[in-house]
């Protein structure tokens, strides 16, 4: 077993929200992180890396290069779409980067499926840094139409990530899940962490894959794994 190995967490910075139900900014988060992580056993061989900022898109992979400074062994991107720079992430370190799509792939083909829907924001679903990862693992990806894809990513952006929760948008995405269906798909992922607020796996008539859970298992394997592996 790999005790204390360190491990490297990254979301981008975001001003702190307000209101009743807001979602708490980056800082406030990670304090309560660190509070969470003070309560476990000193044996457990989880702890957080200090919180790094970046500016932009464009200098976060030199940013988090800055991570083997720490000591840490793995890097983890806890978010979908972050994962648009994990190519050049990768090439900027010598450790590993444990990608989120690959983590939902591995469950997905343990699963037997094949042709999967994808939602997610407008960047991860119509770009090709994601669907190819996917694709890579023998995967067809199917994604929601026009239409249901910009209301897939309004809803992210106006009103999950404020923690506003509406039965008005659960009911458009069963709606858009439903169709997804209807064509084919084998599973369902929620490829935004956010989804996992408006959707569960009751709402999703097929294998549901969220994200957040998979890549969590993903790095408690990679964490617990003996060295001899």
């Amino acid at each position: 077993m790999r005790e204390g190995r360190p491990f490297h967490q990254g979301r981008p910075n975001a001003p702190p929200r307000r209101g009743p139900g807001a979602a708490l900014g980056v800082a406030e988060r990670r304090a309560r992180l660190d509070e969470l992580i003070a309560t476990l056993p000193p044996d457990v061989p989880v702890r957080l890396s200090p919180l790094i900022a970046f500016a932009s898109w464009d200098d976060l992979a030199q940013v988090r290069a800055r991570s083997r400074d720490i000591g840490a062994e793995g890097l983890m991107l806890c978010t979908n779409t972050m994962h648009r720079v994990a190519d050049a992430i990768e090439a900027e370190v010598s450790i590993p980067l444990l990608h989120i799509a690959d983590a939902t792939a591995a469950a997905i083909v343990a699963d037997g499926g094949v042709r999967v829907g994808l939602l997610g924001t407008r960047f991860t679903m119509e770009e090709d840094f994601y669907r190819d990862r996917l694709s890579a693992r023998g995967l067809e990806v199917v994604l929601p139409d026009a239409d249901d894809r910009a209301t897939v990513h309004r809803v992210i952006y106006e009103e999950l990530i404020h923690g506003h929760l509406t039965t008005t948008s659960r009911a458009a995405y069963r709606a858009i899940v439903h169709r997804l269906v209807q064509r084919g798909v084998h599973g369902v992922i929620a490829g935004c962490t956010e989804i996992e607020l408006l959707l569960g796996p009751e709402d999703v008539p097929v294998p549901y894959y969220p994200t957040t859970g998979l890549q969590v298992a993903q790095a408690v394997a990679w964490l617990l794994a003996d060295d001899a592996a």
